[in-house]
């Protein structure tokens, strides 16, 4: 795919972004798009967001646990980038309209804050640990700009990651002490126990998952920065948003995340 046409698609899901629109699935449009197109279109639609005065924050993988490839029909993980514009506090009470979220489901995960760059390739599992100031739960709302969620890896990666918005919650913990896959994560829809889930369930282990994703970026000689924030991937089914839907999580010695939805 030509440059050209890689920021016009780019300028595409930015627009789609900004309208809260959705597209047909650029898969459809060009059997022939690669994973590389996608990264370069993703690229160009956060540097239109950069542009308009957003900041990058940190990264993302997605499409990490089987639950959601099996969701999603997509059978690998996907990435990408968050902005400061898609984070909200504990406790947010989010608007779908003014957040142009469009098709949006919450899924929990566990979050990363580094203390410490990080670049690949050959970051291992050790060099996460060692890189991290601590972990906290999380919730991410992503979304997708892609007609009714019929996406491919392609899509997907150049639709961001399916970005949406995020809450972190308020603890903070030291990830050396505690066993990452063995964590053990609920999810709570309007006061009713939804779904529930192991840190496992993200690659076996969310460290595996954050090395991943920073080889993979490393790949193409972009870096985890020291304060980033790291989604590594959501440990349950992912729950469609509807305007008055209230959501909470635990994780047993880590902490908990609520987040809350209006029109």
């Amino acid at each position: 795919m030509s440059l050209e046409l890689r920021r016009r698609h780019g300028d595409e899901l930015y627009q789609a972004l900004c309208d809260g629109q959705t597209l047909a699935p650029l898969t459809e449009r060009w059997p022939q798009i690669s994973i590389e197109d996608a990264y370069h279109i993703s690229l160009h639609c956060i540097e239109r967001r950069v542009a308009a005065g957003d900041r990058i924050v940190g990264k993302k993988i997605g499409v990490t646990s089987a639950a959601v490839q099996r969701m999603l029909d997509v059978h690998q993980p996907d990435f990408g980038f968050i902005t400061r514009g898609m984070a909200f506090d504990n406790g947010a009470d989010i608007s779908l309209a003014e957040n142009r979220l469009i098709q949006p489901r919450a899924e929990g995960e566990i979050a990363f804050v580094l203390k410490h760059d990080l670049i690949g390739p050959g970051v291992t599992e050790a060099d996460v640990l060692a890189a991290t100031d601590y972990v906290t739960p999380c919730f991410e709302i992503v979304d997708s700009r892609i007609h009714d969620w019929r996406i491919r890896i392609q899509d997907t990666v150049a639709d961001n990651a399916s970005c949406g918005v995020f809450v972190l919650g308020q603890e903070r913990v030291d990830p050396r002490e505690l066993d990452l896959p063995a964590l053990h994560m609920r999810v709570f829809k309007n006061g009713e126990l939804l779904s529930e889930g192991l840190g496992s369930a993200v690659q076996g282990n969310p460290l595996t998952a954050v090395a991943w994703l920073a080889n993979t970026l490393g790949a193409f000689g972009i870096p985890f920065k020291a304060g980033e924030v790291i989604l590594s991937g959501s440990l349950v089914p992912l729950e469609p948003v509807r305007a008055g839907d209230r959501f909470s999580l635990t994780i047993d010695g880590l902490g908990s995340a609520q987040v809350s939805f209006r029109a």
